[in-house]
């Protein structure tokens, strides 16, 4: 990439590891899978970022392999929640930082509790975006889900 994202800033400020990898931006399509088929990796080494507003915790994030759904109900469980619900597209912006396509983990507008799939446990690198669309970062697992300090739980359908 020409330029750092604002991500990138904050894996080099803290010294962490990553690989760019680039891809076309489809505006009609984009699934996670197909950012997977894009930079050649399988779908469940690319993680998708997710926002939902539980009923007692207020913004929860998810980060699931692209080839998997969320499971509200068990991602309810998982964080102390009786329900949770998505955050609308229009609000994802104002309460992350990111736009739907360019969510991640890492440097969000606040600090909010952060769930990775259990799946991730089994994969020594996984990627998750950049904050951009066209972008996703390839880093060890076990070092991206300590740095943004996040439980991994299941929470797949």
């Amino acid at each position: 990439m020409k330029t750092k994202t604002n991500v990138m800033r904050i894996l080099d400020a803290a010294k962490l590891a990553y690989e760019v990898m680039e891809y076309q931006v489809d505006e009609n399509n984009l699934a996670a899978t197909h950012v997977a088929e894009e930079i050649g990796l399988l779908p469940e080494m690319v993680f998708k970022t997710l926002v939902a507003r539980g009923d007692k915790s207020g913004p929860v994030v998810f980060c699931i392999p692209a080839d998997l759904e969320i499971d509200l109900k068990k991602a309810a469980r998982e964080t102390g929640n009786k329900r949770l619900e998505m955050v609308a597209v229009k609000d994802l912006l104002a309460l992350t930082g990111y736009m739907r396509g360019g969510c991640s983990p890492i440097g969000m507008k606040k600090k909010f509790p952060t769930y990775f799939s259990h799946f991730a446990a089994v994969q020594e690198k996984i990627t998750v975006s950049a904050g951009v669309r066209g972008a996703q970062l390839l880093l060890k697992t076990a070092e991206l889900v300590d740095f943004v300090g996040a439980a991994l739980a299941d929470i797949t359908a």
